[in-house]
């Protein structure tokens, strides 16, 4: 609707340049000028027409431009993108309040005008631990109704899963249900999610009626070094890390392969703490390369176009360093179907064949989808594009940079196994266990993970979890804990198959036991004895003595599995509550979750 002289007191001049304004402004411009004008109406002010809006000063009646980013994240990514949509909000002169969900007071919730969310899936999708609470209640009858508030939802996630970015699906349905407005799209991002990422954010500051020049999606470079400069080097620019230590800590007659690998970060001014991660972008088995190059009758050096900026590579060296080729996802086989010249594979991403496909899925890699269905006559530089980029991979870092200045350790597991009358293998164990030695460069960057960090406090007592290579960690905590002199009780928990080849590290937790930085230890070897014996039944033979831990304060870290093990040490810890705290059930659970809340409680589970 047009303003004309006849039907407003404004006269033609006026007119024509508020019906050229007011189409351009945002939702939020029109409340900002709404409540200018209710400021000067308040202040009973009688401005010039020629004034400037800035002469208005009485800006508690001014509607604030404000926004609030909550994140949910395992392992720091959702937290790192939350916190440079706050920096860019911010600078853009917003009102930002910027928490993770474990520490948002959902009695604020009806308060918030503009809520972004950014959030991981976790597992078989389910949401961070630290989104838990948060997206307990707002999925409860106790949320309510958000009929004020606008929104946005960035999800994080693996499309190799198959309830791909959940979490931040059912956020983004459910303020939906609950009346909220959605300012822009959700955007779904894969583990490349740089650029989407950037997209989401511009949207935002967009819809905001903000500029959206140089949106960018800068590496988390982490704590300064101590000269006070951070590093160049992130996750989309690793440093190439010399390899110092390559060691099997496996005895003689073990069915297991565990590497122990120490890395020089000499000259990279990468920083890290106990709990953060090291980021290796591995290369793929040059065996698994061949064969896939001879299926589809490629030239092994023939060039092609890897990215939008134009660089170039071999087809040989793009499958060995830039795509992932071991892990098939719906995507892709939806991409794929579409260069097939038969049916069957068209059928098979087609609506109601969705059990079908996940069973295809599951331990297939990219040269049996080739093999399997018929691709004659596909080019490289056809098929390439469609591939997922090779993801880094993420190993618990198991060293304290106070105690190895320079360097960082990792310790890795070597995964074989068979499948489809082939053998299989995790591409970065296994180049770590075969290909790499002392001398060789890998590229790496650091992860860092603010969820999962000693007590601030190191009189702390300390109760750590980690069988297998869940212990690597804890090495890191007490190689920490023995450089600063702390003081407070450490507890560990530990477990594999066979004491006399499985005990990692066995020589260094003695030395810590009699030095008494690790004030005591319960093993668990799950094959040494007729009834397999696993950490969680060492805690509960030790229940009293672990719930006067926590009665005293103790915080609980959890590494490893989360499929089987984490789930059940987290059981055992309801148990030991109920029996010795007398604990309903239900109060075992609100306890769980209070320490969680409280940071007392922290996982770092895969």
């Amino acid at each position: 609707m047009e303003l004309q002289v006849t039907n407003s007191p404004f006269n033609q001049e006026q007119a024509e340049l508020l019906n050229r304004l007011l189409p351009t402004l945002t939702e939020v411009q029109r409340i900002w000028l709404s409540g200018y004008f209710s400021a000067l109406n308040a202040a009973g002010t009688q401005a010039s027409s020629n004034a400037p809006l800035a002469v208005v000063t009485t800006s508690s009646a001014v509607v604030p431009k404000e926004a609030t980013v909550l994140f949910g994240s395992q392992t720091g990514k959702s937290q790192g993108l939350a916190k440079k949509l706050s920096k860019q909000l911010e600078e853009r002169g917003l009102n930002v309040t910027l928490s993770s969900m474990s520490d948002f007071k959902t009695n604020n919730l009806k308060k918030v005008q503009n809520l972004f969310i950014v959030v991981s899936t976790h597992g078989e999708g389910e949401p961070p631990d630290n989104a838990l609470p948060f997206y307990e209640f707002l999925h409860s009858k106790r949320a309510p109704k958000l009929e004020g508030l606008s929104f946005s939802v960035l999800a994080l996630g693996d499309t190799s899963y198959e309830f791909f970015c959940k979490t931040g699906k059912d956020f983004d349905q459910r303020l939906e249900e609950l009346g909220a407005k959605r300012l822009t799209d959700r955007v779904d991002c894969d583990v490349d999610f740089d650029e989407a990422a950037a997209e989401w954010m511009k949207n935002v500051l967009s819809t905001l009626g903000q500029t959206t020049d140089a949106v960018s999606i800068p590496g988390d470079s982490g704590p300064a070094a101590e000269n006070g400069t951070a590093s160049d080097y992130s996750r989309t620019n690793p440093f190439q890390a010399e390899v110092l230590e390559n060691l099997n800590l496996n005895g003689r007659g073990s069915d297991r392969e565990t590497r122990h690998v120490e890395i020089s970060l000499d000259g990279s001014n990468l920083q890290y703490e106990p709990g953060d991660c090291l980021g290796i972008y591995p290369e793929n088995h040059p065996q698994l390369v061949s064969e896939l190059i001879a299926a589809m009758g490629w030239n092994a050096n023939e060039l092609v176009t890897l990215n939008k900026q134009g660089d170039k590579s071999t087809v040989q060296e793009a499958l060995l360093r830039h795509y992932e080729i071991t892990v098939l996802t719906k995507p892709l086989l939806e991409q794929a179907a579409k260069l097939t010249s038969g049916s069957a594979l068209k059928e098979l991403v087609a609506p109601g064949h969705e059990q079908d496909l996940k069973a295809y899925i599951k331990e297939r890699d990219v040269l049996d989808l080739v093999q399997d269905y018929p691709f004659g006559g596909v080019t490289a530089s056809e098929f390439l594009p469609i591939l997922r980029k090779m993801p880094a991979r993420l190993y618990s870092i198991s060293s304290s940079s106070k105690a190895v200045p320079g360097e960082v350790h990792i310790t890795v597991r070597a995964v074989r196994y068979e499948a489809q009358g082939r053998e299989r293998y995790g591409v970065c164990s296994v180049q770590l266990a075969e290909r790499i030695h002392a001398g060789d460069t890998l590229p790496v960057y650091i992860q860092h993970n603010p969820n999962f960090k000693l007590p601030e406090n190191p009189d702390t007592p300390v109760i750590m979890i980690g069988p297998g290579t869940g212990v690597a960690p804890f090495r890191a905590f007490l190689g920490e804990r023995e450089e600063i002199g702390a003081e407070g009780k450490t507890w560990l928990f530990y477990g594999d198959q066979h004491f006399t080849t499985d005990f990692l590290y066995q020589i260094e937790w003695q030395r810590w036991l009699k030095a008494g930085v690790l004030t005591r230890m319960d093993v668990a070897f799950s094959r040494d004895t007729d009834k397999k014996v696993y950490v969680q039944h060492r805690m509960l033979e030790k229940s009293k003595e672990l719930y006067q831990w926590l009665l005293e304060g103790a915080h609980i870290y959890v590494c490893g599995d989360e499929k089987k093990m984490a789930h059940d040490v987290h059981e055992a810890l309801l148990t030991i509550l109920e029996q010795e705290g007398s604990f309903s059930s239900d109060e075992a659970v609100e306890y769980l979750t209070r320490m969680q809340q409280q940071k007392r409680y922290q996982r770092d589970v895969y």
